[in-house]
Order: structure tokens, then C-alpha cells, then sequence
């Protein structure tokens, strides 16, 4: 009988841990590029043993994404189980993408021991991640289903995506997809895949339907989203809305206001599905969302959708991918989304920063930008989408991730994402097929080399990872489970660049440095980016932080959080305070005063 853990109650905030569930306990080491399942190998649900759940909670993990869990189309015979074959031309990769939704209300029947059995091998996946005292996080694609879309493991009372859509016409509000009338589809020309995967040149949907991207030609490019087909939310193609829309003022009401304005409302039948997808998974067991470009869906639907799911679990964790700043304030506060990227804004400036093609001023100035909203703004270094730290095409080493991790991590009240293998300098170097080196592939069946090491054949204890790695591992530990157990993060913030720069005393644009308080809690981070200079300096504490926190004239000890050997003192003068240290290359300080 399994032990119900728990949760240890953070006082700081959630860390995601984003797993990519296909690859995570696949111990297969052959990688061959374009490889099979069989040559490859694959991972399970039930490789997420409770050795390996403790694995990952020893990292402060309070929230697993588990990316490509509902059934996408791939290129692979499951039709003993019912399961209609996909077909090549309209499938990215072998394993196929997860961002092609082929049924949603099953699992991929690759990541199960028993495809037959495999909703009840995941939710026994969920009663495995609760018991370990953490929560479950599925990824929901409202913009696009696979081309070929269709579920067998639907309620009767729910009919498939686009069954009933009238075909004769461009748009209706009541239609699922859009069409392109009188053309039938024609597979783009592509030459991407490989020769064998059965490809004919032929997939047949008449009339064709626009592209998950919004391409609206019968046939798309090959850069297109072409696995995909956009869904439609009542958005005319002049792009006006065929929906009701909210009040003014909205931003200020909560969810329940939200969800009882749409209660007695006519919606488009596209937004009902996900609806009625989203309580399906809640049902389950499963604890939130991350929702795939979710700015290619109108504010309104979030809306409509999210408070529909706050209504009924408050504390559901909702996170939205959106790359544009000027409508983050719309989806968190019409839209109800509890966190969004940080990407255009902090990761890329990070990025820039761990590269040396900018100065870490820049990381103030897009702080500055989202202080308002800086809790709603989700942080990472890593995702599936982006490069890993330590290949050639980004950093180089993921020992240059140290400074702008702790920055990251620390720097605003919000959840920290990491993704797996970032905790032990996966470089994801491999050629896998159709997905290139510099990320891991979401689109092949793939090892993954640095996380094979620590999952060591299943024990899960980093017995295989050299010296250098379990090192890095363990600043994670220490950076993350500080984070979550901080109540200094969840509070004011101040910068102490700009003050520091304007003064020399040894400060420069390699430095990044910030207070943090709550009540008592009281901390300065510095962080060197340099990955070859020491640098000894004077760092100045300016009279309003002091003056915030309360300091009287005199001296007060400070002990780094981190690795607890460094001390340091702060000494106030006059209102204004300043500490002398010196910071290795790409260390970083995480000063607590001692109360």
C-alpha cells in the first residue's frame, strides 16, 4: 500500500518540472537518427517509479509537467486496440508530435507497458505523483488538432471534432474547422521525412482545412504547421468576433463573476469541446493545464474556460504559452491564466547575458517592464522548445547557467520551470531525425544522455553522472528547494544594479545584483556572469532598501543560503549600507541577514 506524503508546505513558490514523459525512463543508449521504437526504445508511465518521483521532488518540484501525455498521432501500429492508423504524410517525425492531438480524451498508447490499459496506467501515474507530494500538469492544445483527428475513447454523448460542420462554407460560428471550399488537401512538398515512414504524397480531406499556423491555402508550406488543422473559435476570417464579449471592468472581478457571466451565454460549439475536455482531465485527477500558444485564441474563451475550472478547483495551476507582452495583462486578467512565459522578456535577455552579447543592466530594464504582473510571469531557463544551456548553439556549458539560474529563480515571486536533464547539463547534442541537435526531440523516439546517467538503469540515484555533473544537480537542489522555502522571494524586490554601476567600487555589467524582503526575511543576491573573472567589490545597499528594512546605524551579519560558508557584512552609515566581497566566475551569493 503506498504512503500518502504530505505535500511540505512551501512558504515560497511552485516549481514546475517539465518532463518530457516519452523519453524520461527510456534507458535505450542507441539513438539511432530516424530510429524505431523498437531500435530506440521508449519510455513509460510506469517508468516514474517512486524512486524516480523522489528523484525529482528532491528538487524542490511541486509541480510535474508531464509534456505529451494525451494521444497525438504518430507513425506506428496500434490497430489490434482500435486505433486507426496515421498516416505518414501528416505526421512530423516518427514518435510524431504532441502538439498534433489525435484524441482527446486517451493517453498515447506508446507510453504504456499494456496500450489497452493505458488511461489506467496514467492514472495510476497521477496516484503515484500525489503519493510523492506533488501535483499533474497536462498539456491542453486549443489552437490545432492532428489532421486525422479522431477519438475513440469520447463520452457517447460527445460527438468528434467537425463531425457535424457544414463543408459547403469557409466559416461558420458553429463549426469546428475552417475550410477552404471546393479544394481538396494537398501534402505540402516537403522531402523532410524520412523515405520509409510510408509516405504516398496523398492524405485525403476534402474540402481542406485551414493549418493549425492559420495558413489558409489548400496546400501548405512545409515550415507550415501541416500535421494540423486550426480550430475555430468564432473568429470570422476578418478576424471579428461571433461571440459575446465581456463587460468593461472585467479585469477586476474574479473567476466566479467570470464564470457566472458566461453561464446563461450562447458560445461557439468549439469552446464547449474544450470545456468539456479540460472537466474530463480534472475528473481524473490531474492538477492543471499548460495551454499551447494560447495567444492564438481569443481572451474571451480563456474567460470562459479558466473560470469554469477555478470555479470547481481553485487551486488548479494554469499556464499559458504567449510571446507577446502587450496582451499579458489581458490573458491574466481577462483571461483568468494564473502564469504565462517569461520569454520575450527575461529569458531572452538571460540568454543574451550567459552568451556576453549583452550587459546584465538588461535585466533590470525587463524586470521593470512586468513588475505589476511579475508574479503571474513564469520562469525558465530550459523548455522543449528552446535550445539547452549546454549545446554549442546557446552557451556552450551548462556551468554558465549557474548566475542566470539564480537570478531566474529568485528574483520575482513567480514559479521557477525547469526542464529535465538542465539539472544535469544535458546538452541534447544529438541528431534524432527529424529533430535537430541543440534541443531534445519532442518528434523521435530518443535517449537522453546526461538524465540516462542519473536515472542509472532505474535506480534513479545519479549513480552513473560524473563528478561535475552530481555538482551541478546539487546547486539546483540547493537554489530550488531555497526558492520554495524563501519568503523573501514572494516579497518586495529592488534592484541594486543601477546604484552600483554609477559607483565603480569594482561593480560591472558581468554583475547582477537585488534585494528581496518579507517581514523579517531579508536577502541580497549577487551573481557573476563571467565565466573567467573574479571579481572583489563594494556593493552599495541604497537608503531606501535600508530604510525598508528597518536598519539601524552599525553592522549586521549576512550568511550565504547557498552553500552556508560564506559570510559577509552588511554596515550601514549614514542611512546607506555596503558589503566587501568577492565573487568567483559564475558564482553567486544568496546573503540572508541574520535575525
Amino acid at each position: 500500500e503506498m504512503q500518502e506524503v504530505v505535500p511540505q508546505k512551501t512558504l515560497g513558490k511552485p516549481i514546475v518540472y517539465q518532463v518530457f514523459t516519452r523519453l524520461f525512463g527510456n534507458k535505450n543508449t542507441t539513438n539511432k537518427p530516424w530510429g524505431t521504437r523498437d531500435e530506440n526504445g521508449v519510455g513509460k508511465f510506469n517508468d516514474f517509479s517512486d524512486a524516480a518521483l523522489k528523484g525529482i521532488k528532491e528538487l524542490g518540484v511541486t509541480h510535474i509537467w508531464y509534456t505529451g501525455v494525451p494521444h497525438h498521432a504518430l507513425i506506428g501500429d496500434y490497430r489490434e486496440y482500435g486505433i486507426t492508423h496515421d498516416d505518414a504524410d501528416v505526421v512530423k517525425g516518427r514518435a510524431g508530435s504532441p502538439y498534433a492531438i489525435k484524441d482527446y480524451y486517451s493517453v498515447n498508447p506508446d507510453l504504456a507497458v499494456n496500450p489497452s490499459d493505458r488511461l489506467a496506467e496514467f492514472k495510476d501515474l497521477i496516484a503515484r505523483t500525489h503519493a510523492n507530494g506533488m501535483k499533474v500538469i497536462i498539456d491542453i492544445v486549443p489552437n490545432h488538432v492532428a489532421r486525422n483527428y479522431h477519438s475513440i475513447a469520447k463520452p457517447d454523448t460527445i460527438e468528434d471534432f467537425g463531425v457535424s460542420d457544414d463543408t459547403t462554407v469557409e466559416y461558420s460560428r458553429d463549426n469546428n474547422f475552417y475550410y477552404v471550399v471546393g479544394e481538396g488537401f494537398k501534402v505540402p512538398d516537403s522531402g523532410v521525412q524520412q523515405p520509409d515512414l510510408g509516405q504516398d504524397g496523398l492524405f485525403l480531406e476534402s474540402p481542406a482545412k485551414w493549418t493549425g499556423n492559420g495558413t489558409r491555402k489548400a496546400q501548405p508550406d512545409k515550415h507550415d504547421w501541416y500535421e494540423t488543422v486550426k480550430v475555430n473559435y468564432g473568429v470570422r476570417p476578418d478576424g471579428s468576433y461571433d461571440f459575446p464579449t465581456l463587460p468593461e471592468g472585467y479585469e477586476n472581478f474574479d473567476s466566479a463573476v467570470h464564470a457566472a457571466f458566461w453561464k446563461d451565454k450562447d458560445v461557439p460549439d468549439s469552446w464547449q469541446k474544450f470545456r468539456h475536455i479540460t472537466q474530463y482531465w480534472l475528473d481524473m485527477g490531474v492538477d492543471g493545464f499548460r495551454y499551447d500558444m494560447a495567444e492564438m485564441v481569443p481572451v474571451e474563451f480563456w474567460s470562459y474556460l479558466n473560470s469554469s475550472i477555478k470555479v470547481r478547483n481553485p487551486e488548479a495551476l494554469l499556464l499559458g504559452e504567449i510571446y507577446q507582452p502587450n496582451i499579458y495583462r489581458d490573458y491574466i486578467k481577462l483571461g483568468k491564466m494564473d502564469y504565462l512565459y517569461d520569454k520575450v522578456g527575461l529569458y531572452d535577455t538571460l540568454k543574451g547575458v550567459m552568451r556576453g552579447s549583452q550587459g546584465t543592466g538588461a535585466i533590470a530594464t525587463v524586470q521593470s517592464h512586468v513588475q505589476d504582473i511579475e508574479k503571474h510571469m513564469l520562469h525558465f531557463l530550459e523548455n522543449h522548445d528552446e535550445q539547452r544551456i549546454a549545446s554549442p548553439e546557446f552557451a556552450g556549458s551548462a556551468e554558465k547557467a549557474k548566475p542566470a539560474m539564480v537570478v531566474s529563480a529568485l528574483i520575482s515571486s513567480s514559479p521557477t520551470m525547469v526542464y529535465f536533464g538542465q539539472e544535469v547539463g544535458e546538452a541534447g547534442s544529438g541528431d534524432a531525425g527529424f529533430g535537430k541537435s541543440s534541443r531534445t526531440t519532442i518528434f523521435d523516439y530518443a535517449g537522453v544522455p546526461a538524465h540516462q546517467r542519473w536515472m542509472n538503469g532505474g535506480k534513479f540515484d545519479g549513480g552513473k553522472l560524473s563528478d561535475h555533473e552530481k555538482e551541478l544537480r546539487d546547486f539546483y537542489v540547493r537554489l530550488l528547494n531555497f526558492s520554495t522555502q524563501s519568503k523573501a522571494v514572494t516579497g518586495k524586490y529592488a534592484e541594486l544594479h543601477s546604484v552600483n554601476i554609477d559607483r565603480g567600487h569594482g561593480y560591472n555589467n558581468r554583475l547582477f545584483s537585488f534585494a528581496r524582503w518579507s517581514g523579517e526575511d531579508r536577502i541580497i543576491v549577487i551573481s557573476n556572469f563571467d565565466s573567467e573573472k573574479s571579481y572583489k567589490l563594494e556593493l552599495t545597499v541604497p537608503r531606501d532598501v535600508i530604510h525598508a528594512w528597518q536598519l539601524k546605524q552599525g553592522k549586521y551579519i549576512l550568511k550565504d543560503q547557498l552553500y552556508e560558508e560564506q559570510e559577509s557584512v552588511l554596515a550601514i552609515k549614514q542611512g546607506q549600507g555596503s558589503l566587501s566581497i568577492s565573487v568567483d566566475p559564475l558564482q553567486s551569493f544568496v546573503f540572508r541577514l541574520a535575525t
